[in-house]
């Protein structure tokens, strides 16, 4: 798949605009759709091109990425009276990279098998930073004939690519990441309020940890933030708490109980209340501060 592909891109958020950028730095054809299109000018300027729809941007490429933020904002993009679905092209892959529900992921794989379309459910983790740096780790639930022949594309955002099984895995496996990184961030925290409280040198503390047993990601790229009092969004808390209901009621549907996750979403609902909702998730520091 070295050749140049006609690609839609659906939300261009913190994450969606990175990956938009190597889509056009590779020479593709790039067409977009964003709700909020000021926010996607410079992209434009850099060659992609702005369709008024998502069901414009499905008629007229061969691959479809989808990236946007609740299931209800998902549905309506495949479903909606102006979504992809609405369109006849038995040529289009559509892959979805939005953390949303295996339940829906399955329901848009059956859809796009109707309609004789191919789909992915690609959900990715690594923030805005791995975005940027095109070292995304990604989750594929779907065919696995698709999968490999979008492989090359998705090399082109992430390092760790893996496909996880039928349609849906890929959703599953997003949950694993989100329930780790979840109960992980309440870790960090309260080492770096003990550290805090200890007085000690926080970035010295890091170079110690960091490379030792504690290490993380979360640790590494996010802690920095906390000890700076940056609150930036690499991924917004809203969209967080939203994964975490995800996983909670799945687990529920499994029968699982998951204290850890229960009380890191009841902490970053707190946040939420407490006017936090567009920041990143490295504001958990401020219920320890």
């Amino acid at each position: 798949m070295s050749k140049q592909f006609k690609i839609g891109f659906i939300g261009t958020g913190v994450m969606g605009k990175s990956l938009v950028k190597h889509l056009l730095n590779a020479k593709h054809e790039v067409t977009i759709y964003t709700r909020t299109k000021d926010k996607a000018a410079d992209l434009v300027k850099e060659g992609a091109k702005m369709a008024l729809s998502p069901s414009e941007v499905a008629q007229t490429v061969e691959i479809l990425f989808t990236m946007v933020g609740y299931p209800h904002d998902l549905e309506e993009v495949y479903f909606g009276d102006n979504g992809i679905f609405q369109i006849e092209n038995a040529n289009l892959v559509v892959i979805d990279m939005t953390t949303s529900t295996p339940t829906l992921a399955k329901k848009i794989d059956e859809k796009a098998k109707e309609k004789g379309m191919l789909s992915l459910d690609a959900p990715v983790s690594g923030g805005d930073v791995g975005a940027q740096l095109g070292k995304l780790s990604i989750m594929c639930g779907g065919d696995k004939s698709t999968f490999d022949q979008v492989l090359p594309i998705l090399n082109l955002f992430g390092e760790t690519i893996l496909y996880q099984g039928t349609a849906g895995a890929g959703q599953h496996t997003k949950m694993c990441n989100q329930i780790t990184i979840a109960t992980g961030m309440i870790g960090v925290c309260e080492a770096l309020a003990y550290g805090r409280k200890a007085g000690l040198d926080l970035d010295q503390v890091l170079c110690s940890i960091s490379t030792g047993a504690a290490g993380s990601w979360s640790l590494s790229n996010l802690a920095p933030r906390m000890i700076a009092g940056n609150n930036e969004p690499g991924f917004y808390i809203k969209h967080f708490v939203k994964d975490m209901k995800i996983a909670l009621e799945e687990a529920d549907k499994m029968d699982l109980h998951l204290p850890g996750l229960t009380l890191a979403k009841s902490l970053y609902e707190d946040l939420i209340n407490e006017g936090y909702a567009e920041n990143g998730t490295q504001a958990l520091i401020n219920i320890y501060l």
